[in-house]
Parts: structure tokens; sequence; C-alpha cells
């Protein structure tokens, strides 16, 4: 890699390079489970985590998996990455799990990628990429936690008279709506920055609302 890649430019190549090592991660068959996500989660940690610190030391770094100490509030332009959205999914070997790389600017999440690596075309969606948004069909389709839906979903697509689609991870989710897979996600439950920052920054690129309820 080289500095002059622009910012999408490397955090699509960042997310889906993770992705790729989480997939030889999984394929080596040494773990299974807990002890896969865990696994999973450190490699592409460290390998996020150092590609940022050589491309990008200027600016400021937050991962789930790295000790937060606020030094990153002192910069303009901060990345924030979650090396494995859905470690459980991941460790369960299945599709709905995702890698976060997105940067925010001056606190809002500008430049960003996703990597679906579950999918069968390991599919990458960035923000300077939008694609067209497939037309919501007559019966709306909301995506919900796979384990815990939060009430306010629920009685929000029974209001709306909405499909409810369990799914893990909340990038995942998020790219469904992009996809075509879904029409609306709602979360109660709270998030931190690595869960929300690439896919919202993704999602408002498409030309989609993404903000807090």
């Amino acid at each position: 890699m080289s500095n002059v890649m622009t910012d999408a430019d490397l955090a699509a190549h960042l997310a889906d390079t993770a992705g790729r090592l989480l997939l030889e991660v999984r394929a080596s068959g040494l773990f299974s489970a807990k002890a896969l996500g865990k696994a999973g989660d450190q490699t592409a940690n460290q390998f996020l985590v150092h590609a940022l610190r050589e491309q990008r030391a200027q600016d400021g770094l937050l991962s789930e998996e790295m000790a937060c100490d606020g030094a990153r509030l002192t910069h303009s332009r901060v990345w924030i990455v979650d090396p494995v959205d859905g470690t459980r999914e991941y460790g369960e070997e299945r599709a709905d799990w995702a890698v976060h790389v997105g940067l925010a600017i001056d606190g809002v999440p500008t430049i960003g990628a996703v990597a679906l690596p579950g999918h069968d075309d390991g599919i990458v969606l960035r923000t300077d990429q939008p694609r067209a948004i497939p037309p919501a069909p007559e019966k709306l389709r909301m995506v919900v936690s796979r384990t815990r839906p939060a009430p306010q979903a629920v009685a929000v697509a029974e209001a709306l008279g909405a499909e409810l689609v369990p799914m893990g991870s909340a990038g995942a989710k998020a790219m469904a709506v992009i996809l075509g897979q879904a029409d609306i996600y709602l979360h109660a439950g709270g998030q931190y920055e690595w869960d929300s920052c690439a896919p919202a920054a993704v999602a408002l690129a498409h030309g989609l609302h993404a903000s807090r309820i």
C-alpha cells in the first residue's frame, strides 16, 4: 500500500483484506465457537491497527479490540474500526458478520467501507461507490437482532405492518438495506462508535437516513 491511496480506497482495501484474513483463520480448522471468534478478532485487529498506524499515522484511531486512552479526541480525523462486527456469528460460521473501517471527521462519519466476507461474492460496500437502492416492496421488511429484538423495533414494525427479519451484526443489517434485502434497520439497545461509524457513513453516502432515536 502507499500513502497515495485515497481514504476511501484505503478503507475498502483494509476491510476487504481483513475479511480475507478472517476467512483464512476460520478455514484453518484450528478454532471453533468462542475460540474462533477471539482468534479472528485479534488477527483482524492487529492487521487493521498496524496498517492504519503505518498509512495514516497522523490520524486518531479507535478499535473495539484496543485499549482506549482518549488520545483520538485530540484529532480532527479519527479512524474507527470493528475488526469483526458480529463475533458470535463469525464464530458460528454464519454469513451475517462484517468488517467495519470508518473515518470520522470532526465527529461526523464521513468515509468508510463495510466488508461482508461471509457472502458468496465477498462484497465490500463503500462511501465513494454508491449503488442504486432497490425499490421497497409493498410489505416493508425490518432487520432486527436475531437474538434480542428491541421491543421498540417490534412495536414500530407492527405499526408499519412490516415483516421482521432476524439478522446478526449491525453492519450486516445496515448493508441489508442497501442491498435490497431489507427496508428498515431500527435498533434501540445502544451502540459503540465502532458499531455504527462505517455503516452510518456508507448508508448516508447511499442517500439513506441514519440517525439516533
